[in-house]
């Protein structure tokens, strides 16, 4: 080989760090990035990177890329609506956004028929917010401690998750009590999973009796799995009766608090349910949806009953890209796949085994303290010698995976739980090709 075909073969062999270094020069580096490669395409489960690398990818782009990536259907569907109608906003009404209304309202639970669409997860939850805001004449609204609803300044004091989204930005906006999210795994009252009452939700009362009275509140918004503080699954009351997200829906009922949902990751099939509220056949006022909607398309959602979103007067709240016709003709098509190939039931399938799998794992290494998660949304705690979160061997975990080609990503206060988002129509086969790699990566950090 000449030096000029060696010159040209070693830049062909670093075009990714080629590439970041140009990224490095003009793309600002607040929106960070978990692994350092240039992403080329993508299909189905894998993703390639500018040097031809394949990587497994267990991310699914945080839980948006539910039918894979580049999926047939999903870019057919996208390339003719291009050919027809590409924005419009709020000039007229146009028929992709009315069809994914109709649709979405088919699946919502309960009696959630009306349909806002804007462009993000974040942008959701402040729409769903005012909203509450707006409909009941209240002030307050309750999150929860874990929570994680967003960047912007509402969605960042909705969160608390981690210190670090919050700091820099005070005073945020008020009128938000956080309580204690109902984590078995980390009881916030000392209790057992076996003997467990439902003795957390007491906090909830105690937040009415001490720091905001239940007639000023708004709104309480939950995620029905935890996703950035931990994959957490809150508490369902082992010793019988009702579970935690039951008795917050009698809660609200009880003082005509709206009861809201941050389905952003859960929602279209991750948690092997359509919504993970149907896991308690929950039905809340407002659900808030984004990520898996639309394959990537910048695509959310507040649902809620007719009767309240007129009450919500028109032009009390607006989005110029909400509805976009490509987005939406790229989630009719996204949520056509999950349902002629079965994926809402292949990711209960899959995640009974995947959860399986890594709890055999789990049996051989002492540092996973806890398996938990719905469907293919699971996560795997990490703890030390004295049972408290390990951050640090998180960190050399991921990084393990990624030097074997599997993308996974971290979650938790502590960065100290790994979380596995394949994508709902991830086969047995590559299951057993992430899992091989994950049981090798765990080898190498023990």
């Amino acid at each position: 080989m000449t030096t000029v075909e060696e010159d040209m073969h070693s830049l062909k062999e670093d075009l990714n760090s080629v590439m970041l270094q140009r990224a490095a020069k003009h793309v600002s580096a607040t929106n960070a990035r978990a692994f350092e490669i240039v992403a080329s395409h993508g299909k189905g489960s894998y993703l390639w990177d500018v040097n031809g690398n394949r990587y497994l990818d267990f991310t699914s782009g945080i839980a948006v890329n539910n039918v894979g990536h580049c999926h047939p259907k999903v870019v057919e569907a996208v390339r003719e609506q291009a050919g027809k109608l590409i924005h419009i906003a709020a000039v007229t009404c146009h028929e992709p956004l009315i069809k994914l209304a109709e649709k979405v309202a088919s699946l919502a639970p309960g009696n959630l028929d009306t349909v806002f669409f804007n462009n993000s997860g974040g942008e959701a939850i402040d729409a769903a917010i005012k909203m509450a805001r707006y409909v009941t004449g209240r002030t307050n609204v309750i999150s929860f401690e874990g929570a994680f609803h967003g960047r912007t300044l509402l969605g960042t004091a909705l969160t608390s998750s981690k210190s670090h989204y919050r700091d820099g930005y005070e005073p945020l906006p008020s009128g938000i009590q956080h309580v204690p999210y109902p984590n078995c795994y980390r009881c916030p009252v000392g209790q057992k999973p076996e003997s467990c009452k439902l003795e957390c939700f007491d906090l909830v009362e105690k937040t009415f009796k001490h720091f905001v009275k239940p007639e000023s509140v708004a709104a309480v918004i939950i995620e029905p799995q935890q996703g950035e503080g931990g994959y957490i699954v809150p508490a369902s009351g082992y010793t019988g009766g009702v579970s935690y997200m039951q008795r917050l829906r009698e809660i609200c009922d009880k003082h005509g608090i709206l009861m809201i949902v941050d389905e952003v990751q859960t929602g279209f099939g991750r948690t092997g349910k359509w919504f993970a509220v149907n896991h308690w056949n929950v039905k809340p006022d407002l659900m808030v949806l984004a990520k898996g909607i639309a394959s990537g398309f910048p695509m959310a959602a507040v649902v809620s009953r007719k009767e309240l979103m007129q009450k919500w007067l028109p032009g009390k709240h607006g989005s110029t890209y909400g509805g976009n016709p490509l987005a939406c003709a790229a989630a009719l098509a996204s949520i056509q796949v999950i349902e002629e190939e079965g994926l809402v039931e292949n990711a209960r399938g899959m995640g009974v085994y995947l959860t399986e799998r890594v709890k055999e794992l789990a049996a051989e290494h002492k540092f996973i303290g806890d398996v938990r998660g719905f469907g293919l949304m699971v996560g795997i705690e990490l703890i030390d010698s004295d049972g408290q979160p390990d951050g640090k061997r998180l960190a050399a975990l991921v990084e393990a995976c990624f030097e074997r080609r599997l993308l996974l990503l971290d979650c938790g206060s502590y960065d100290h739980v790994i979380r596995f988002l394949p994508p709902l129509n991830v086969s047995r086969a590559e299951l057993d090709e992430g899992l091989a790699i994950f049981s090798e990566a765990l080898k190498a950090i023990a």
